[in-house]
C-alpha cells in the first residue's frame, strides 16, 4: 500500500470525497508550499547578505528559482493526468504566467520599499517581519489564486488518462468499492 493510500484511508468518509474532488488543488499547495520553503531559504540567504539594499531583486531571483522546481513538482505530479499541449508549448506558457506571478508576489513588497521606504528607518527585526508579510503571505496568496487558475485554463487545460480525469473516484487498493 501506497503511502498515499495509507494516509486517505486515515481521512473520515465525508472528507474523503472533498479530498478526491479537489486533489489537484491539494497537490498544487502542497507543491507551493514546496516551493515557498525554496523561496524562503533564498531570499532570506540573499537580502541578508549580498543583496541587502536590493530585496526586490533577491526575491525576483528566489521566485525564479522556485518557479523551476514548481514547474517539474506541477508537471510530473499536481497536474499529471492533465495535458492538451506540446511540452514546449507547455512549458513557455507555464514559465510565462509564473514570470507574471513572481511579480505580482514582488509588487507588494516594491510597493512597500519604493512607494513607503519602510527599510529607511526600520529595524532589522520589522524588515523580517514585514519582508514575510508582504513575499510570503499576500504576495504568495495573489500570485498562487492567479497561476492556479491560469494553470488549469491555459497550460494544463485538457484532462487525459487516469480514474480521476473521468470524474470518477479512485479507489483505494485493498478498499471495497463504493465504501
Amino acid at each position: 500500500m501506497s503511502f498515499v493510500d495509507v494516509a486517505m484511508s486515515r481521512v473520515p468518509q465525508p472528507f474523503r470525497a472533498i479530498v478526491l474532488r479537489h486533489h489537484e488543488l491539494i497537490k498544487f499547495a502542497i507543491v507551493g508550499g514546496t516551493t515557498m520553503v525554496v523561496d524562503l531559504a533564498i531570499f532570506y540567504s540573499l537580502s541578508l547578505t549580498i543583496l541587502e539594499q536590493k530585496p526586490v531583486v533577491a526575491k525576483i531571483i528566489s521566485g525564479v528559482v522556485a518557479t523551476i522546481l514548481s514547474y517539474i513538482l506541477n508537471r510530473e505530479w499536481s497536474f499529471k493526468h492533465r495535458g492538451g499541449r506540446e511540452r514546449h508549448h507547455e512549458a513557455l506558457l507555464f514559465f510565462t504566467i509564473s514570470g507574471i506571478g513572481v511579480l505580482i508576489a514582488a509588487a507588494p513588497l516594491w510597493i512597500a520599499n519604493n512607494i513607503f521606504d519602510v527599510r529607511a528607518s526600520a529595524s532589522l527585526t520589522t524588515v523580517l517581519v514585514v519582508d514575510f508579510v508582504l513575499n510570503y503571505i499576500i504576495g504568495n496568496l495573489l500570485q498562487m489564486i492567479f497561476r492556479f487558475w491560469s494553470f488549469r485554463r491555459w497550460v494544463f487545460p485538457e484532462q487525459t488518462s487516469g480514474p480521476e480525469s473521468a470524474g470518477e473516484p479512485v479507489e483505494l487498493a485493498g478498499e471495497e468499492p463504493g465504501r
